[in-house]
């Protein structure tokens, strides 16, 4: 789901989503037609998408892409050689598949870094979305749950 996000640009308001789009836009323009950091950057979101449709995109940290579900699931960002899908709870995440290749020594994030020809393990990524997504809807009963029962002892 894309939802509009207020930020301010210069004259108007623009959607998060219409932010990315201008993202992978300045990525993709490079020599030849085409910088592969753009299109690398396009296709996770067309998974992460694939894999959850009620994902919530964002704009955060003056211009980082964000995917939301109950909580933040991944910030992608495009850099010089690679393009890095980072995850705000990775540690907390089962990779059976072994995508997790950067930021490993964390005890939170946990990263991908695509660089130019790899191929995404799209099946693979997929699950680790839709695990990210359990993850945060689990961290939010659990905080829910633990409110109820804080208020029902307060009635004593």
């Amino acid at each position: 789901m894309k939802r509009t996000i207020p930020v301010v640009s210069a004259s108007a308001f623009v959607s998060a989503s219409a932010l990315i789009d201008e993202k992978i836009k300045q990525l993709s323009s490079g020599p030849g037609g085409g910088d592969w950091r753009g299109k690398t950057l396009a296709k996770v979101r067309t998974i992460i998408h694939d894999a959850d449709p009620g994902v919530v995109e964002e704009w955060k940290w003056m211009g980082s892409p964000v995917w939301s579900h109950d909580g933040i699931i991944a910030v992608g960002n495009g850099h010089k050689d690679k393009v890095k899908l980072t995850f705000a709870q990775g540690a907390s995440l089962a990779d059976p598949d072994k995508l997790f290749n950067a930021g490993l020594g964390g005890n939170m994030w946990r990263a991908i870094d695509f660089f130019e020809g790899d191929k995404i393990n799209e099946p693979a990524l997929k699950r680790l979305i839709r695990a990210a997504v359990d993850y945060n809807q689990s961290k939010l009963k659990s905080k829910l749950s633990a409110g109820s029962r804080a208020k029902v002892s307060k009635k004593k």
